[in-house]
């Protein structure tokens, strides 16, 4: 599972990952420094656009175009990999509409004897992660006009974030950013092998504080180290 990330980034520093001068929304240029993004809140995401890339926003929690409830998107925070393909509301997205969601990190929770421990995982050299998402445009569900929403894929852990939870988002590697984004990619047996676990040596985790624990919470604090270990 992966439900809550951060992106403390700019964006103009994060979309050097992607391309030198990405085009974005105005939107995607103001948002700011967050350290606890969770699921209905907006995320950045980059997407095929008319002959090229472009960064934009969705709202976390993939809602289907045929949904009348936006409240299912509370359930579709996630995606799993090995079965999105047959699923009537991921496979149509997962054929053309695939997008790449720029994090600095993500946060997992590990059971102890006293509750639950927050670990914050990210990329072993300290530069943003590009992780695999699905999107979908609703016009049905909000009185407030068509919605832009999207999920994030998962897979099994690797073997080094499996200590701390069995699952973990799907992390499209640079050399592949071409070929997740393009629409004619539609082909189950080309996507699937860009869905895989991330290598062990790409990931660096550490406990953090309880603070991250409550969604509302918001701030560098969420990456204070933690308390009890």
């Amino acid at each position: 599972m992966c439900g809550r990330i951060n992106l403390k980034t700019a964006p103009s520093s994060w979309a050097q990952l992607f391309l030198p001068n990405l085009p974005m929304d105005e939107a995607v240029a103001e948002l700011p420094p967050r350290y606890n993004i969770a699921p209905t809140q907006t995320i950045a995401a980059v997407v095929a656009h008319d002959s090229g890339w472009r960064a934009t926003t969705f709202r976390w929690g993939l809602v289907p175009s045929w949904a009348d409830d936006l409240s299912i998107g509370n359930r579709m925070i996630n995606a799993r990999s090995e079965t999105a393909h047959e699923k009537p509301s991921f496979k149509r997205a997962l054929a053309n509409r695939r997008c790449l969601i720029p994090v600095d990190g993500y946060y997992e929770w590990k059971k102890v004897s006293n509750g639950k421990q927050p670990y914050y995982i990210h990329s072993s050299c300290d530069r943003p992660l590009a992780l695999a998402g699905l999107w979908e445009s609703n016009s049905k569900a909000s009185p407030e006009g068509p919605i832009k929403t999207c999920t994030i894929m998962t897979t099994s852990a690797n073997d080094f974030a499996k200590s701390v939870h069995d699952r973990m988002p799907v992390i499209i590697d640079p050399s592949d950013f071409s070929k997740w984004l393009d629409p004619d990619v539609d082909a189950i047996e080309e996507i699937s092998p860009m869905l895989r676990p991330a290598n062990d040596d790409a990931l660096a985790m550490r406990p953090v504080s309880r603070y991250v624990n409550n969604a509302r919470n918001e701030g560098p604090q969420c990456l204070d180290p933690s308390e009890e270990e």
